[in-house]
């Protein structure tokens, strides 16, 4: 694996954006409304609570989370669009660039735009809202690199799906973190869902860190066995996405699927 590569892939995106600034706009509104409303549902929660129960932490923090997490998944599937829309999928791997490097350069890629998204949505949180997010530490870094994981898996299955169905089914993509948002358990513990689900909410990785997440707020310790579980659930389902989508690829080249891939289909 070469890292000039890489870098290219990259250095197309970073061009992308300097070409087109109003590309950065939805990378930073969305999650601004997002942290605005939720901000403001949060300080209206505590103005109708009795019982001294800051709704601040639990729920602005899980946005922030969830967002970051979605972030992630959107700007790997994003950056694969763009080749997809700009009919350069093809060109790409007329190169010498690798599978590997590709979906490297895509995961580089939108671990700068989702830092931007990040450093947007803790400013409006800490600032506007009063959210001392970073004070958890070294439990915060590891929430972090959980979902940051999960969000790389979720892109990657993403991508493989449109690469082996056609650009059509890129509507298939945007509504998974909405499909998924319930079972990781957001918003609320475990014990709220019912019994089937939560045996596939324990499969998830997010569940088990905004369970930590909750738990650290309430001023019991880090949960370092469930973040254990979570951190090999989400390294396993990496490790499946990728294999996944080497398959994919690979059929796509025997098939002749991507000699024909276009903007409008793949046959």
């Amino acid at each position: 694996m070469k890292w000039r590569p890489i870098a290219g892939v990259i250095l197309r995106q970073i061009y992308l954006l300097k070409g087109s600034p109003v590309r950065l706009f939805p990378m930073i509104t969305w999650v601004a409304i997002d942290i605005v409303l939720w901000g403001f549902i949060t300080r209206y929660l505590n103005s109708i609570e009795g019982h001294g129960v800051n709704f601040v932490p639990t729920l602005l923090g899980a946005v922030l989370l969830w967002d970051f997490c979605t972030r992630i998944m959107q700007g790997i599937s994003t950056a694969f669009l763009e080749d997809v829309w700009s009919r350069n999928f093809l060109n790409l791997f007329a190169s010498p660039l690798s599978i590997g490097e590709y979906v490297i350069g895509l995961v580089a890629t939108s671990m700068l735009t989702s830092a931007l998204g990040l450093v947007v949505m803790l400013a409006l949180a800490t600032l506007v809202f009063g959210l001392h997010f970073l004070a958890m530490g070294v439990a915060l870094a590891a929430f972090l690199g959980i979902l940051f994981t999960f969000g790389v898996t979720l892109g990657i299955l993403g991508t493989a799906i449109v690469l082996r169905h056609g650009p059509a089914s890129e509507w298939l993509l945007w509504p998974i973190p909405a499909v998924l948002a319930p079972f990781a358990a957001v918003f609320y513990p475990l014990s709220t869902l019912p019994a089937w689900m939560q045996v596939i909410a324990r499969c998830m990785p997010p569940a088990y860190v905004f369970g930590g997440m909750r738990q650290v707020l309430a001023g019991r310790p880090l949960p370092v066995h469930e973040l254990g579980i979570g951190a090999l659930l989400a390294v396993g389902g990496l490790a499946l996405a990728g294999w996944t989508y080497g398959r994919v690829y690979r059929h796509a080249v025997r098939s002749g699927l991507l000699a024909r891939y276009s903007a409008e289909g793949a046959g």
